[in-house]
């Protein structure tokens, strides 16, 4: 049996000339959990090329989603920008990953820290009921260098507060905060910047980040991985794995190619 399943392509986006997503088909076989990642990819002269991609679609969806970046001399993503319905994809049968609710201890407000195309398993998690069930408020920060790299912004503020399924619980627990650093925007600056600043904490309507009651997930790229552990670890807070849970935890595994 191969490692892989054999998806069609249903629908693609391109959000700006660096960024894009895709929809696929799912095999009713292919589960997993909200946060975790499988190698997708396409065949490529005879033999399978794959990358670590997250799902950003729902557990509970019929189709899979996936975000990713554009590289033009990227040995998979120059192939797979080009992608239409139609086209078949490669998805691993095997999903894993380090950002799920039971690596974390229980707390208060989950802050889920986003760069880039990090932002795909928070899309995949703020669609997940659980988590409005473990935390308070869920605080989903997704920085980017220009605006037209803000993937599922009017998603996030106009359709998922009316789904069906969870609207109230996004309406009532999910704080929204995109940033730009690049250009003309209501929310500017770096989300390490933010994460130290009191009036942004004020602004959100939240105390300051703290150990005791707060955890902390992590995706995107790897200078904000490096800054936000070190501030993370400066305030105490201790990274989590699937044998030890602990106050906040990290996903390295992203394309860049």
């Amino acid at each position: 049996m191969s490692n892989q399943y054999v998806e069609k392509v249903l629908s693609v986006h391109h959000w700006n000339d660096t960024l894009f997503s895709f929809r696929t088909t799912r095999s009713p076989a292919f589960r997993f959990e909200s946060g975790q990642f499988a190698m997708i990819g396409l065949m490529v002269e005879g033999r399978p090329l794959l990358r670590a991609y997250s799902m950003a679609s729902a557990v509970y969806d019929e189709q899979l989603e996936f975000l990713s970046i554009k590289v033009q001399n990227g040995p998979l993503t120059s192939r797979l920008q080009n992608i239409v319905p139609g086209d078949e994809v490669l998805i691993g049968r095997k999903p894993t990953g380090t950002l799920l609710h039971d690596n974390l201890l229980p707390g208060r407000n989950l802050y889920f820290l986003a760069t880039g195309t990090g932002l795909a398993p928070f899309m995949s998690l703020i669609r997940d009921p659980s988590t409005y069930e473990r935390f308070e408020k869920v605080v989903l920060v997704h920085g980017v260098r220009l605006v037209s790299e803000l993937a599922y912004e009017n998603y996030i503020r106009s359709e998922l507060p009316n789904d069906e399924l969870i609207g109230e619980m996004v309406s009532q627990q999910l704080v929204y905060h995109p940033t730009v650093t690049r250009e003309d925007y209501p929310n500017r600056g770096r989300v390490t910047e933010l994460f130290e600043s009191a009036d942004w904490y004020a602004s959100l309507g939240l105390p300051a980040i703290d150990v005791e009651h707060d955890r902390a997930m992590l995706c995107g790229s790897p200078a904000m991985l490096a800054d936000m552990k070190l501030l993370l670890e400066a305030k105490g807070f201790v990274e989590g794995s699937s044998s030890t849970p602990a106050s906040y935890v990290v996903e390295r595994a992203f394309v860049e190619k």
